[in-house]
């Protein structure tokens, strides 16, 4: 069959917004006041900047092998390459939940920044939840967001880029003025207690956060067949956009700590927008707002993006349905993974507020296993092939490799039964074994077929 395969259509702006508008969604307008009172005002900026700095050098690892092996699946090319076939579907499976579960949290999360400010949502009730009651406009709102952001993507990475881009534009300029005004306003130090709180189990409950929330580096690799720059800018591409998202966080806290006192904050929802009021009025906390749900589309989209193309690389080895690998006659794009994924998140805002917590803490145990995947893919391929080129080598290798590997493992312990930021049980657990047992379905009803880790 003469299958053109994907289009190069995107370029060092598109990639760096695709990845930077993954990592920054609307986390940072709802939820920068719980880090703050989990672990202060330092101690949350402390958070992220180890957080970040993990996310490095676990990038680093990903950089040297996107460059080298720049194929459309990533994770799953790296670690079939380097280990083999079960490696590689118990990686791409585990990021395909994480994506999944941020496309599934962007979905709720949609209607329940509209209800802030638009009246009228909490009409015609359907059902209670974990206390929380479920709406039939709540519902209408996530499916028809899940289904604008599906078209969208099916037409196209190179339209799905080019809204990406000007909203990431979007949210940079806001940022920017949110910053600038708390940097001029001359009783901001007020805001900065506590700088610290709870120890050790209040930094470690933020730092959990971090995988989930920086999630979204990884989804450059997943699109290298699709993106027109050199190899060894796709790894500096990479490095960048995680340094970038490390300093979004850690300004926009240390912002809503000297905007807001400690008792204003306790008492908000959207923290980050009311700081942004305190600062510029009115109109400041509404610009910030609409930079929030930019922020819900921008990782939306990017997660759409890497997770169809995760599963196109799964269903191309023969390791799920082989429908899942076909590309749109005309837009090029593995529209039946695109869909797949949609209908996924779309099923999400029928269980209400509550599914957001769930989502971020399951999702973020899938994401450290592919993590710890790669780092060993990484060192094994630096092992086995040293001569493979490899247009961005990173310096000190295996010690990169080794600290991202232990810090994978590090950051999967703390998942678990006996951590201080556990999954609960037992809707967080529900949901990881269920993927689990799906994953498990689809493993042993696989074919054999080649894969795109070329020799």
């Amino acid at each position: 069959m003469n299958d053109p395969g994907f289009l190069r259509l995107l370029g060092r702006r598109d990639v760096l917004a695709l990845a930077f508008g993954a990592m920054v969604g609307w986390s940072w307008v709802v939820l920068t006041g719980n880090w703050i009172s989990e672990a202060g005002v330092g101690g949350a900026i402390g958070a992220f900047l180890l957080g970040g700095t993990i996310m490095t050098l676990i990038g680093l690892t990903y950089a040297e092998l996107a460059s080298a092996l720049p194929y459309t699946g990533g994770e799953h090319v790296y670690a079939h390459r380097a280990i083999g076939p079960g490696s590689a579907f118990l990686c791409t499976w585990a990021i395909t939940f994480g994506y999944v579960s941020v496309c599934a949290f962007e979905a709720v999360a949609l209607p329940t920044v509209i209800a802030s400010f638009v009246p009228g949502l909490e009409r015609w009730p359907l059902w209670t939840l974990a206390g929380w009651t479920v709406t039939l406009p709540w519902i209408a709102i996530g499916a028809v967001a899940a289904m604008v952001v599906t078209i969208l993507n099916v037409i196209g990475v190179r339209t799905a880029a080019l809204v990406q881009a000007l909203v990431v534009l979007w949210m940079l300029a806001v940022g920017a003025i949110f910053i600038t005004g708390v940097a001029l306003e001359p009783s901001a130090a007020l805001g900065t207690e506590p700088l610290f709180a709870n120890g050790g189990s209040g930094f470690l409950a933020v730092l959990v956060m971090v995988p989930f929330l920086f999630v979204g580096f990884d989804v450059i690799p997943q699109a290298a067949e699709e993106i027109a720059v050199p190899a060894a800018a796709i790894g500096r591409l990479i490095v960048l956009s995680v340094a970038l998202a490390t300093l979004w966080y850690a300004l926009i806290i240390g912002g809503v700590a000297f905007a807001l006192p400690a008792a204003a904050r306790d008492g908000s929802e959207l923290v980050t927008a009311d700081a942004m009021r305190a600062v510029w009025g009115d109109t400041g906390a509404a610009a910030l707002i609409l930079a929030g749900l930019g922020g819900i589309i921008t990782s939306w989209n990017a997660f759409v993006v890497g997770g169809s193309r995760a599963i196109f690389a799964m269903a191309e080895a023969g390791q799920l349905p082989g429908l899942l690998a076909e590309l749109h006659p005309r837009y090029r794009t593995p529209y039946r993974a695109i869909l797949l994924i949609g209908l996924l998140a779309a099923l999400a805002p029928p269980f209400g507020r509550p599914a957001l917590v769930w989502l971020v803490n399951a999702g973020g145990l899938g994401i450290v296993i592919a993590y710890a995947t790669v780092a060993a893919a990484f060192l094994k391929l630096r092992q086995r092939e040293p001569n493979l080129q490899r247009p961005y080598r990173v310096p000190f290798g295996p010690l990169v490799g080794w600290t991202a590997l232990a810090l994978s493992l590090a950051l999967f312990v703390l998942y678990l039964p006996g951590s201080p930021a556990a999954l609960a049980w037992p809707v967080e657990w529900v949901l990881v074994l269920a993927w689990s047992a799906l994953g498990g379905l689809f493993w042993f009803t696989r074919t054999t077929v080649g894969s795109r880790s070329r020799s």
